[in-house]
């Protein structure tokens, strides 16, 4: 703990990126949430920690966790940042890929058949 007055230099309380707001208005974000920005969205009139993070998200897609790291912010902060320039078209947000799902052994010996009889 530090001494009353002081402050460790880059410690910033988490509601201050965020203006005060603790959550985020979608609950639909993940830490591998891919992030794609808007490249034609003007950045005037935005705070400068989502100014920040749109500047990381513009060259390409970022996963939610990525830009988290490179801003020196918890996760949680993060997607209360992300989910407001979502809202505001700033930013696309896409679920991962997911993993491939178990194929049918069934189908594909059917399928393996009908090829071996052309």
């Amino acid at each position: 703990m530090t001494p009353r007055g002081r402050q460790r230099a880059g410690m910033v309380r988490p509601y201050t990126p965020t203006g005060g707001r603790a959550a985020p208005s979608r609950r639909t974000l993940d830490v591998a949430t891919l992030l794609i920005a808007d490249p034609d969205k003007p950045l005037g009139g935005l705070d400068a920690h989502s100014h920040r993070l749109m500047q990381h998200c513009l060259p390409g897609v970022l996963s939610l966790a990525e830009v988290s790291v490179a801003l020196h912010l918890p996760a949680a902060v993060t997607k209360v940042l992300v989910a407001s320039l979502v809202d505001s078209g700033h930013l696309v947000s896409r679920n991962p890929v997911p993993a491939a799902q178990q194929t049918d052994r069934h189908l594909l010996e059917r399928i393996l058949d009908g090829l071996e009889k052309l």
